[in-house]
């Protein structure tokens, strides 16, 4: 086996191209260690990993930059012709939206809130157009991502996240430049509007030859839209080859590994994560950063640090065993697992539910006549488009937005409208874990005192007790105790979310709102923390109301499915019932534009 040095395919003037990257903490410790990969010209590279794995500072160095206190060591990167690093860092910004464009993860925290969304697309358009601008630019630019001119005069708290998340691609494609970073780019988008995205993403790769680098920890998306995909763990490339070589058959553990922790809506099972956590900066070991949890382990994986060899002329692989791996058993997925719920003790009651928003003087409704019932230890999913109500169910539940008619019980009580005029018990016994990490966390507060605030307030308990809890909370959501000190700003995106949900797990709820939880977390995390909301049902019978896009999850841990269109329920029933003989022509284009493995090698 020769040592695979640049494992990338070979192509005339590649539209991206790093080579032997490597960045650092200005203290010394590695953070991305020798990486390299070309995408040619009208091609998309897929780029996996877990929370902390790399691929965002990787994605985010191809624009030239790099985050607060990490500095390149050595390496190159070329984007669009145009070498990236050891430039004038004034050159490099002008390069961003001309010849490399870039759609982050959070697209609230990308957008101007005192600018109109109009006014930001022209931001970019007079910032590298030289020829004057058409008065349907803005609309245009829009209507590529299935939104009016009309929201060209709208802020963008006054978008859902789907709608933030499509005027976000919108004003970073509106240039065609020829390469584009997308860092998470569907992660608060329903299946519907990723659907819409994803077409519109790839009509650029094929019209306009633009090439991408995908980051997602959606396997299913990546399948779907990458010609190759390059897997990522503790800063290092573990795995690299065509995206369908890679997924249908991965040769290293960790591949295989999250490939297993896949939710499929066409095949429904058990989801298991991956056991132990990952290393973090700092703390990688001397060997394979991935033995420690790695069912093939053998002791030379812990001596020394395999090469990146190539498996066939275009995949390539760092793993001592990928040989043994390749022909081995697949990690094993459990059948879908029922978990008994009382059904005639119903917890939560929903009945005639109607919400409204305000614009100005106009009143607008959210949600219309919705009834529905949960019982104790029964998991009930929700979903449907973005802006069909979901998040507003949930918040009405847990007195956060007031309902203009209906009734909310709870353990046979009607709930106060407001949350502050419930009493603490009800407050502690009915959780809400938001979508937004970034949102969800104060950024001044570290982590451990964030966790130890409802163990107190909440639980009455003592400030030693509390301390002592926080350490096993994180444990559950496989998070090392270290995290406690840390302020959220210096956590990934995946990790403020498993803070979020080990935050409400300290209540110790009865009723536990799960807001589109693991939209933001990859696919190992997702079924890590899926496994303990399912051993939590199961042990303490705790009931769940789970909002959500993800069909493949919902296939997985509901027991019944309520489909929302509107602002109204068009179908509800036995979740295994709906998801594979709908009645309804919106549950069945919800189905048709969900990703899945299955389909995605049916198509290939």
């Amino acid at each position: 086996m020769n040592a695979a040095s640049v494992p990338t395919t070979s192509a005339a003037s590649p539209a991206i191209s790093v080579q032997s990257l490597c960045l650092a903490l200005a203290t010394g410790e590695t953070v991305v260690d020798d990486v390299s990969f070309e995408v040619p010209r009208g091609e998309i590279l897929g780029v996996v990993g877990e929370s902390g794995s790399g691929k965002s500072t990787v994605a985010l160095a191809l624009l030239g930059y790099t985050k607060p206190g990490i500095v390149v060591r050595h390496g190159s990167i070329d984007v669009g012709g145009e070498r990236i690093l050891g430039r004038d860092p004034r050159e490099v910004r002008r390069l961003r939206g001309k010849v490399v464009s870039y759609v982050p993860q959070d697209p609230g925290g990308a957008l101007n809130p005192s600018l109109r969304i109009g006014a930001t697309i022209l931001d970019v358009l007079r910032a590298h157009r030289t020829s004057p601008l058409d008065d349907d630019a803005v609309p245009s630019a829009l209507g590529r991502v299935e939104l009016d001119g009309h929201f060209a005069q709208r802020y963008p708290h006054q978008l859902s996240g789907g709608q933030q998340q499509r005027v976000v691609i919108a004003t970073a494609t509106v240039c065609g430049p020829p390469v584009a970073v997308l860092d998470e780019p569907t992660t608060g988008l329903d299946v519907l509007t990723q659907d819409r995205i994803l077409r519109e993403l790839k009509r650029l790769r094929e019209e306009e030859q633009m090439a991408m680098v995908f980051v997602s920890h959606d396997l299913a998306v990546i399948a779907r839209m990458a010609d190759r995909v390059l897997v990522m763990y503790a800063g290092r490339v573990l795995e690299h080859g065509p995206a369908e070589e890679v997924i249908d058959h991965p040769r290293h553990p960790y591949t295989q590994a999250l490939v297993a922790a896949i939710p499929d809506v066409h095949a429904p099972r058990t989801l298991r994560g991956i056991p132990g956590v990952s290393v973090g900066v700092g703390e990688w070991p001397e060997g394979c950063a991935f033995a420690p949890r790695c069912r093939h382990q053998v002791e030379s994986c812990h001596r020394a640090l395999p090469e990146l060899v190539f498996a066939r002329p275009d995949h390539s692989v760092r793993c001592f065993r990928w040989e043994d791996v390749a022909g081995a058993e697949r990690v094993p997925a459990g059948t879908r697992s029922e978990i008994e719920a009382s059904a005639s003790d119903d917890l939560l009651t929903v009945t005639h539910l109607e919400a409204c928003y305000r614009r100005g003087r106009a009143e607008q409704t959210a949600v219309h006549d919705v009834s529905f019932t949960i019982g104790r230890g029964q998991c009930v999913a929700l979903v449907g488009e973005s802006g069909s109500g979901k998040s507003t169910i949930g918040r009405c539940i847990v007195g956060l937005h007031h309902p203009s008619g209906g009734v909310i019980a709870f353990d046979s009580r009607p709930l106060a409208a407001a949350a502050r005029a419930r009493p603490l018990e009800q407050r502690r016994r009915i959780q809400i874990v938001f979508q937004n990490p970034y949102q969800s966390l104060n950024p001044r507060q570290r982590i451990g005192s964030a966790i130890e605030r409802p163990l107190r307030v909440l639980r009455r308990l003592s400030h030693d007790d509390a301390e002592r809890e926080v350490g096993g909370l994180l444990e559950r959501v496989r998070l090392p105790a270290g995290v406690a000190k840390r302020f959220p700003s210096e956590l990934s995106g995946g990790e403020r979310q498993r803070v979020a949900v080990a935050r409400a797990l300290a209540a110790q709820p009865d009723l536990l709102i799960c807001d589109e939880i693991t939209s933001s977390l990859d696919v190992s995390v997702q079924a890590a923390v899926l496994e303990l909301l399912q051993d939590l049902r199961r042990d303490l019978h705790l009931s769940m109301l789970f909002i959500t896009h993800n069909l493949g999850v919902v296939a997985s841990v509901a027991d019944t499915v309520l489909v929302m269109e509107r602002g109204s329920l068009c179908e509800t029933g036995a979740v295994d019932e709906v998801l594979s003989a709908p009645t309804n022509a919106y549950t069945r284009s919800l189905l048709q534009a969900a990703p899945s493995l299955t389909e995605a090698a049916v198509a290939g």
